[in-house]
């Protein structure tokens, strides 16, 4: 199992001014980082990778599209197109990253509803969409890990049951799921047999406290939930996402009006605690 840190807290441009934090996000002991992927170029994220190298963090990647004009479930197929040429754009930057997945809510626009649930038609044109993209993810070397989000973000899939089915009816190997406490503390009757029930879909867990502020300082059953990630077998990332005020845009998309901990370094250090001393506990 890995520890890691998603750098959402803080930006959604990791560059070289990020230095200091993430030596210190070393040296409190994380295995890696998530780094945000939503703007620049390969080149750019490789020479990123490069600094993380020299530090020690090794890293996984994450994006989101919030843009209605790149839905991939869109009736419009130049809209579902654009949708897949900035999916294709964003395995590149984490392969040159040096990342092997890609997670997130990467299935539908965030934040764009209908007002009705998915529908038959819309389902249909997802599949086709993450089938296109896990072709071009499989020859980068990356997996794309789907993410559940509540109701109030997303229509397309809200629970792990809704989310397994699809990536069942999509059938391809890079295209897997994500976890995601936050989300499955709001959608799920029982979030840990809803974690049980699809273990094998899933290669990446969020680690997510229900006020997304410091883990293990509020109402996530966290004692149920490592137990049952261990007994899983899971052996992949554990990676701690939080949200604050820094980004105003950020910030806005994640309904953050208040600060939900004392310091950034509040969440990281203690949060690394919280998991390692959870895991070692699991059994």
């Amino acid at each position: 199992m890995k520890i890691g840190m998603c750098m959402f807290l803080w930006t959604t441009s990791v560059g070289r001014k990020h230095e200091k934090l993430l030596r210190d996000i070393k040296a409190t002991g994380f295995d890696g980082v998530e780094i945000p992927i939503f703007e620049g170029t390969p080149d750019d994220y490789r020479r990123l990778g490069a600094m993380l190298d020299d530090i020690g963090l090794e890293r996984t990647a994450v994006s989101a599209m919030s843009n209605p004009s790149m839905n991939l479930i869109s009736p419009d197929a130049a809209t579902r197109k654009r949708g897949i040429g900035y999916m294709q754009w964003a395995i590149d930057c984490a392969a040159a990253l040096g990342a092997d997945t890609l997670s997130g809510p990467l299935h539908s626009a965030l934040g764009q509803f209908s007002g009705t649930g998915p529908t038959a038609a819309e389902l249909r044109r997802s599949i086709s969409s993450q089938r296109t993209i896990g072709d071009h993810a499989a020859e980068r070397g990356v997996t794309i890990a789907l993410e559940a989000l509540n109701r109030f973000e997303c229509y397309l899939v809200n629970t792990m049951d809704d989310l397994a089915a699809h990536i069942d009816a999509i059938g391809h190997p890079n295209i897997r799921a994500m976890y995601d406490t936050f989300h499955s503390n709001i959608e799920e009757a029982d979030p840990i047999g809803a974690f049980t029930r699809n273990k094998d879909r899933i290669v990446h867990v969020h680690i997510s406290e229900n006020d997304r502020g410091v883990p293990g300082r509020g109402n996530i059953p966290w004692t149920e939930t490592f137990n049952a990630i261990r007994a899983s077998g899971y052996d992949r990332w554990l990676t701690i996402e939080a949200f604050g005020r820094a980004l105003k845009e950020l910030a806005a998309a994640t309904k953050v009006w208040r600060d939900f901990s004392e310091s950034p370094e509040a969440v990281y250090r203690d949060g690394y605690r919280h998991i390692r001393d959870g895991w070692q506990r699991a059994s």
